[in-house]
């Protein structure tokens, strides 16, 4: 079917008790494998990419790419803007097709991360596409951002900015971190709580490469609606790539790029059923 928008899928979660899997993808191979994994669990589910997947592919070749795969597939697919930069970088994703965007103002102060946010939400709002915003810092490394230490949401903040920019989800920092963790996190799942009792729009958990299904489970049920995972899947995609080539005699892209789709499709298929968004596109 065609690309959906964010709006009902994460809708239904938050409705239903269950969060859309939203996985980064890097070339075509990632693509499919996410589709795949969807088509055959039934799921809703979210392609993501990055300012610098973007600046290696162009926002017009991996719309071109996910519209296409989505195009054959009957479970809903949306293609989303993952922590836009900029202003001007979201404009040029909703101009490009994509369904749903996110503005990552967190590395600014509260009231400048609060105008970058409106700015982007009221301009999306008028074409009829979601936008995602991140309050606190998220910890590690996602992209050329980088936060050294975690800041956790404040409950009564986020309120406050839901309701001055109109963003249609909210990114909270509750202690997890992108990239692959040094020790085990620490989540202030009490801080979600608390924050899921006072926010009525869905609430996404980014940095979830890495954590248990345990932990991820329990932040769903505390009112989580979106999961986001890239650096375990770019580290699955790389090893069966690399366990490929061990054989000299390879030397097909088309065969390292089959077993990277299998990993890929594996590694997905489970994060799905964490998130419990398995079965829920029937």
């Amino acid at each position: 079917m065609p690309l959906v928008t964010s709006k009902e899928m994460l809708l239904k979660a938050q409705q239903g008790g269950y969060a859309v899997g939203a996985f980064n993808a890097e070339n075509m191979e990632m693509v499919k494998a996410i589709i795949q994994a969807a088509e055959e669990l039934k799921a809703p589910v979210m392609i993501q990419t990055t300012p610098s997947t973007i600046k290696y592919g162009t926002l017009e070749t991996y719309q071109a790419i996910v519209a296409a795969e989505a195009a054959k597939a009957s479970v809903p697919v949306c293609l989303h803007l993952d922590h836009g930069s900029s202003f001007d970088l979201a404009m040029k994703a909703l101009k490009a097709g994509y369904t749903s965007v996110m503005i990552d103002g967190s590395k600014l102060d509260y009231e400048g991360n609060i105008e970058v946010s409106k700015k982007v939400a009221d301009v999306a709002a008028s074409m009829g596409i979601p936008c995602e915003a991140e309050l606190g810092k998220v910890g590690g490394k996602e992209d050329d951002l980088v936060a050294v230490a975690d800041t956790n949401t404040d409950t009564q903040e986020a309120r406050e900015f839901v309701e001055r920019t109109g963003v249609t989800s909210l990114a909270v920092a509750i202690g997890t971190a992108h990239g692959f963790y040094v020790g085990t996190p620490v989540l202030d799942k009490e801080r979600l709580s608390e924050i899921r009792a006072v926010v009525d729009i869905p609430l996404v958990l980014h940095g979830a490469s890495g954590l248990s299904d345990e932990d991820v489970m329990d932040c769903v049920k505390r009112g989580i609606c979106k999961v986001n995972f890239a650096t375990e899947l770019r580290a699955a995609y790389s090893k069966a790539v690399r366990e490929t080539l061990e054989d000299e005699k390879v030397f097909d892209p088309k065969a390292y790029g089959k077993a990277g789709i299998a990993a890929v499709k594996e590694l997905v298929m489970a994060r799905m059923k964490v998130c419990g968004c398995d079965g829920k596109a029937r």
